[in-house]
């Protein structure tokens, strides 16, 4: 995706949409929480709920100090040892991805 289509996009740079989904089971929430913490990301809108014992969460994040791929990484590694999906994408990607 070229940098001016990023722009038209309307997303401020540094901000991420994290979705999460699996299973509910408890620490969910707390584990993702804990690793946006440890890299200095704050969420800044967080929704979830569950669905005949389908966790859905969506957060937007922003990134602060962590980096990008560093975060995702982590994240990833997280998905595994809570058996839940994790996916992150940058804000303007999601944006542009989905825009009407």
């Amino acid at each position: 995706m070229a940098e001016k289509d990023l722009a038209q996009a309307g997303a401020p740079e540094g901000r991420a949409i994290i979705t999460v989904l699996g299973s509910d089971r408890p620490g969910i929430v707390a584990a993702v929480a804990g690793a946006l913490s440890e890299r200095s990301a704050n969420i800044l809108d967080i929704s979830q709920t569950i669905l005949q014992g389908i966790f859905t969460m969506t957060m937007l994040v922003d990134l602060g100090g962590a980096g990008f791929s560093e975060l995702k990484e982590r994240l990833e590694e997280l998905s595994g040892s809570l058996g839940v999906q994790i996916m992150m994408q940058r804000e303007e990607v999601f944006k542009y991805m989905y825009r009407l």
